[in-house]
Order: structure tokens, then sequence, then C-alpha cells
């Protein structure tokens, strides 16, 4: 059997067995058995389990037992109502309109903040516990005060969150509160119809730099309630986030991991060459983090974090949703040097530096997309969009509403009409259910979309011929000779260069497809690193030029309704593409990056819905997009 037969997704052996932090076993690779390489039934799906079928969710919701939401207008909404809504139902909003999604989310993590986690349902109820505290005391006044005193207590939960330092005793909500969180999901979690996976947020903000991740439990309550969920208060270093659930395995025999947030407000700090500490990055550390973080936010309402014009000057789709002004605090902005360390392609170039120096690569991660909303309703569509927090739910002047507040430069405020509805996250599994949707994020089997529902396949492989993206039985080869999204491609065929066979349907109720694109990055031997673009297939009957660029496809949008029509772009995408400019002996990854035909932002709706005439600077049409998970080349050395 060729080598390339099996899905290298895997860790070497040998960073296996020199993680010290969990005997846990990955479940990493799509065997040639489950693809059904045995003497064939009359039914040529018996034995057959490898993933046909992609699963729609949000790893990333608040609701009222956020402080955060809970100070800004989320009063009643908790995570019952998040997964109703997700699952498909009518719910009523804080603003008192009626929300609804197109269809239902297969999967949803209500990842409540575990610092305060339930603080302001408890201060509507009158904890007595927390009103014998001088400062619980204090926040109950302000909250009860009204809007104003609402947004005191939104200061000082932001000011502990900068200075990692809590200043309420907190444990016993905390634990209450998650023992009502992890029943709650176990409640509404109905395997092969929706998956409520068990989940938090742990949010390191150091000096308002966003190092934020959600922690997702493969797990029951039966397993995740055995612990209260780690915060910042207790460390602000993900090294002891790693630590903290190393030892949740080991004592349970449970399953978790972390998804960093999009990096674009971490002014550098979420890819950056250094500990926390300020040591260099070692190999124990880079196993650790590959360890526990299999995948990385790639677009939210934060923004979207794949690059940014200055790292890809060459890139024309590189300026998208693009949050450079400042991090959480607004006040300390990114400098060129921080950029590489806050965008996932940076990141993945920097990271087959660090694996040449170390030998163990700590932002080998896949993509997902989720919203961050924080308002109990994951509503990532741009003409449903109810905003990031409920004090911006629909109304006719939440385009100007300010997000991030400088204290000390107007040009580093955020407004509410920079903020994107992204985003969604994508995952190819065999079933709907935690067990399986879990496996296939940590084998890393996942795209980011910015909230369109638009399928995406993609395998890379040296056996792949001229025309294997036409066959029927697509994904059964795709795993055979070569493999998928987030896998590994270890060593070159003699003669051979990688082809990317990629198929991509547009959102049934979306827009069409503008172009199938391959971003590739690589590794020079100098220790430099370069990326290009490469346009695979085009709609329309449109040329790709001899070096490289394309027409842009049209735009149909009519900002008076506001709409657009599928007149332009193509339905149904296939591409087949090998590389020109392949050299075996450079480490290189390889995405896929699917653009839609421009349709309108969720601004151009409120603009035509309120009656309001958006100034220039109000984004009123983009191109909507989704990443897959990249697939590396290793050479054999």
């Amino acid at each position: 059997m060729k080598k390339d037969l099996l899905l290298s997704t895997r860790l070497p052996a040998a960073a296996l067995a020199s993680l010290v932090v969990s005997s846990a076993a990955f479940a990493l690779e799509v065997t040639p058995q489950q693809v059904g390489e045995v003497q064939p039934e009359y039914s040529p799906h018996v034995n057959e389990s490898f993933p046909q079928r992609v699963f729609w969710g949000d790893t990333h919701l608040h609701t009222t037992y956020s402080p955060d939401a809970g100070m800004l207008k989320n009063f009643d909404l908790g995570p019952e109502e998040a997964y109703r809504m997700a699952r498909g139902e009518q719910v009523t909003a804080n603003n008192g309109m009626q929300a609804k999604l197109v269809r239902p989310l297969d999967f949803l993590v209500v990842s409540d903040h575990s610092e305060y986690m339930g603080l302001i349902p408890e201060i509507r109820g009158g904890n007595p516990d927390l009103l014998k505290d001088p400062i619980g005391k204090q926040w109950y006044d302000w909250y009860n005060e009204g809007e104003d005193g609402q947004y005191k207590v939104f200061l000082n939960f932001a000011e502990d969150l900068s200075n990692n330092t809590g200043r309420i005793e907190f444990s016993k909500i905390a634990r209450s509160t998650w023992d009502y969180m992890t029943e709650t999901a176990d409640q509404y979690n109905n395997p092969g119809s929706f998956t409520a996976f068990i989940g938090y947020e742990w949010s390191s903000t150091p000096k308002g730099d966003n190092l934020h991740r959600v922690v997702i439990f493969k797990d029951d309550a039966d397993k995740a309630s055995r612990v209260v969920p780690f915060s910042s208060f207790d460390s602000a270093d993900p090294e002891d986030l790693w630590r903290f659930l190393a030892d949740y395995e080991d004592k349970t025999g449970g399953r978790v991991m972390a998804i960093p947030h999009n990096g674009n407000v971490s002014n550098g700090a979420m890819f950056d060459t250094e500990t926390r500490s300020g040591e260099p990055i070692s190999a124990e550390y880079a196993k650790m983090r590959m360890r526990f973080e299999r995948l990385h936010e790639m677009t939210q309402m934060k923004g979207d974090s794949e690059t940014h014009p200055m790292l890809s000057p060459e890139d024309e789709f590189a300026d998208y949703g693009t949050w450079d002004k400042a991090n959480l605090t607004g006040v300390a902005s990114p400098t060129p040097e921080d950029l590489p360390g806050s965008y996932a392609r940076s990141a993945l170039k920097r990271g087959m530096q660090i694996e040449a120096e170390v030998g163990a690569n700590p932002y080998k991660q896949g993509f997902i997309g989720s919203t961050d909303s924080h308002t109990s309703l994951a509503t990532a569509g741009e003409m449903n969009f109810f905003g990031k927090a409920s004090i911006a739910e629909p109304y006719a002047g939440r385009w100007d509403h300010v997000l991030i507040q400088s204290q000390t430069d107007d040009s580093l405020t955020t407004y509410n009409y920079e903020t994107l509805a992204a985003g969604l996250a994508g995952v190819w599994a065999e079933e709907n259910t935690r067990e399986s949707l879990f496996e296939a994020m940590e084998r890393r089997e996942t795209y980011a979309t910015t909230g369109t529902r638009m399928t995406v396949r993609n395998f890379c492989g040296f056996g792949f011929e001229s025309g294997d993206v036409h066959r029927s039985d697509f994904a059964r080869h795709g795993y055979v000779t070569g493999v998928p999204m987030g896998g590994e491609l270890n060593g070159a065929e003699e003669g051979k260069a990688p082809t990317c066979v990629i198929r991509a349907l547009r959102d049934p109720d979306g827009a069409n497809l503008d172009r199938l694109q391959i971003v590739k990055g690589w590794l020079n031997p100098d220790g430099s690193t370069g990326e290009q673009v490469y346009n695979v297939t085009v709609s329309d009957g449109r040329e790709i030029k001899p070096d490289g660029s394309v027409d842009p496809v049209g735009n149909t949008v009519d900002l008076s309704i506001p709409s657009y029509t599928n007149t332009i772009g193509d339905a149904l995408m296939f591409g087949e593409w090998t590389d020109p400019d392949f050299d075996p002996a450079k480490p290189s990854f390889y995405y896929v990056r699917v653009l839609e035909i421009p349709t309108p932002t969720w601004a151009a709706k409120d603009s035509v819905f309120f009656g309001v005439e958006m100034p220039d600077e109000v984004p009123m049409v983009h191109q909507e997009r989704a990443y897959t998970s990249p697939i590396w080349y290793t050479p054999e050395s």
C-alpha cells in the first residue's frame, strides 16, 4: 500500500510519546477500512464509515450568564433560549423582536465567560452571599439604578479582565452555575438530531490583548461537572489552562479542547514567537499547544483574521472585516511588527519557522468560524443580524453604536458598523453526535465561513489524476488517494507535485459562487517564508489571465431592497489544481478560499428597514467567503 493511502492527520509517534499532558487517544485518522477497502457487499455502503455530511454550528455563543452580556441588556435569555433558537425555534429577542434562523443549526456551544459566570442572574435575584460582599453590594446597587449603573458594572468587569484579577469571592456561585450549565446542555443534547456541547470561555485579556479561548468538552455533565471552569482569574497564561485541561482528562478519562479566538485584537499576542512568560517557544510548548488547540476561530463578529492587507499586499481580497485599530481596551494599537501574530495566514507561516527551529509546530491549526454573539441568538446571516450584544439589537441608530470606546484617541474607537454577522463552523463528520463532531474537530476536518452555509470539500495528494473531481465516489476516492482538509502530506512522490481536488456548492438559501482559490504558504531554506493566492476556478466563463488575475464577477446588488440576483456566478464549482511551483524540499501549506458574488451587508438592510441614510464609511456590499482548514506538506527529512 502506498503511504499516502492513509490520512496522516495524526501526530508523529515521537511527538505523542513526548506529550506529558494526557494519555487519551486521538481520533485523528480515517483508515482504508472505514473508506471501504474490503470485499464489497451488494450495498456499496456496508462497512463504510467515513465522513459524508457537513454539519453546521456555532462554537461561541454567550447568554445572560456571561457578565458582559447581562450588563449590556441581555436580561432574560439564557442557555435554554439559545439552544431553542439554534435548533430552529422562534425566540423573542431582548428588544421584543421575534428571531428565527433560516434553517436550524446542527450543533451549538454555549460558551459563557468563566469569569463571574452567572453573575447577572444572581444580582437580579439578590443572592444573599453576593450582597455580603461590599463589591457585590455595590454592583447590585449600580445594576438596579438602570442603564448607566449597569454600564458601570460592565466597566468594572472589563477592568478585572484586563487585570486578570477578580474582586469578588465567587466560588459558590461558580459551582452552582456550572452545574446548571452542564445539566442544561445534557437536557438539550439529542444525538443524531441536535448536539449541545458543554463549554465555556476562558477570557485572558492581559492589558486588553485578546487571548480568549473557548473550551469544549466531548463529555456529558457527569464528567464535565467534576471541575469548575478554569478562569483567567486563576491564571492568564494559556499554558496553565492547558495544564488544567490535561488534569481534567487524566482524572476523568474525558476529552476536551480549547479554540483560540480570532487573533486580530490580540496585538500580536495570539500567535507570538514567545510564551506569556517571555521565553522562546520550545518543542514542549508547541506539542502542548498542538495537543489542545487543534482549531482556530478564523472569523467572527469582531472581524476576520485570515490576513491583513499589510501582510498580504498582493491579495486583492485581504482587506475584509479588518479590525486593526486597537485591542479590547481601545488604547493599545498594533504595530507592524505585531500584525503577524494576529492573523491566521502569517501564523501558519510562523509555525513552520518555529518547527524548523525546535521540531514542532505550535500553529498547525484548522479553521472554524463562529459568532461570539452576546445576545443568546446565533444569527450569523447578514439579513438576520441581531448584533454583537443586546444593546445593539436592531434599531435605527445601531450602526453608529460604539463597541470599543477609546479614552485616548477617537480614531481608535470601534463602531458597530464595523462588525460582521459572521461566522459559522462547518464540520465534516459521520453523524451529529458529540463524539463524532468532536473527533472531526480534533482531526481538523473543518472549515470556516462568514455566515454562509456553502458546502466545500477538498482533498490533496500525489495520486490524483485529471477528472477525479468529477468521480461519483469523490469522497471515497479522496480519502484513499489523498488527505482531507486538516490533513498532512509527509514526503513527496518522486517527480510529482501535490494535486488538490475541490468541490463547492452554494448555500441553497444564499448567493452563487464567484471563484475557488488556493492559498499557499511555504518555508524557504534561509528561514524566510512566502505566500501566493492562485485562482483555480472562476464563474461565468471568465478567463484566468496569464498573470493569474481575473476580472471581477460583477455586482447585482440592489441597495433599495436590499437584495441581489443569482444571474451571475455559479451554483456549483469544481476545481483541480496541481501546484505549479512545488519544491519538494520546502515545507508548505494549502487551504481553499471560496468567494461568493457580492451581496448586501446587514447595514444595507438596516438602511432600508429603518430608513437611515448611511455615511460612505459604512460597508453596504461585500463578498462572503469560506476558508478550509489547511493541508500541510512536510518533506521526508
